[in-house]
């Protein structure tokens, strides 16, 4: 699990082709590798990658084909900047909101304002993807952690400050550059509970419950 808090910005040094996937060494930047251990987690742009190898400086991961056909990984190429989050430990402050870094989907961005000292990011994400979008809500954004002020559709955006814009890759992002997303887990969960098959005894939460317990 990760937090959508962003630790450093490394970039893509390698890329092996192997049979279908890929085995990629990226560069940390400044992340903080002394307690890293071979098979942890590091996330790159929102995508959970397993270290198989590591330094101070970089790691090495494979990238299946799974992960190829459904990210922005497959536009990866050698300079190609990544944000970077290692895995949550359980004593770690969560200061944005539980990620899975199971890309859901890719993104679009459609316009980019300044508004004040911060950015204002509209994107539009596949129509799969809208139903679990709301305003106020969170959504990872490639492995950014950030609010929704609004949706229209299946268009949404959100605020970028200063500091975000600077220490993470959404600086480079540009009118129609792709992303990868990320809804947010309890939406997901939610959905299937609602709607998977429940035997007689189960307890069903359904629209009604929700609306009955002040879910409106």
């Amino acid at each position: 699990m990760f937090t959508g808090i962003i630790q450093a910005e490394g970039q893509i040094e390698k890329i092996e082709p192997r049979d279908g996937d890929w085995k990629v060494t990226i560069g940390v930047g400044k992340l903080d590798m002394s307690d890293v251990e071979i098979g942890d987690s590091i996330a790159a742009s929102g995508i959970c990658l397993t270290a198989i190898e590591f330094g101070k400086d970089y790691y090495v991961a494979d990238v299946s084909g799974e992960t190829l056909e459904v990210t922005m990984a497959k536009f990866w190429e050698i300079g190609t900047p990544v944000n970077l989050e290692k895995a949550l430990r359980l004593q770690d402050r969560l200061g944005g909101h539980l990620v899975s870094g199971h890309v859901d989907g890719v993104g679009t961005v459609v316009s980019i304002q300044q508004d004040g000292r911060s950015w204002r990011y509209e994107l539009e994400a596949p129509k799969s993807l809208c139903r679990y979008i709301a305003a106020k809500g969170s959504i990872c954004i490639n492995g950014i952690s950030l609010t929704v002020n609004k949706v229209d559709g299946c268009k949404f955006d959100v605020n970028i400050v200063p500091h975000t814009r600077q220490e993470t890759t959404i600086k480079h992002l540009q009118v129609g550059s792709k992303v990868n997303l990320e809804v947010d887990l309890l939406a997901r969960y939610l959905e299937r509970m609602m709607t998977a098959p429940q035997d007689e005894k189960a307890s069903a939460i359904t629209p009604e419950f929700l609306e009955q317990n002040g879910f409106k």
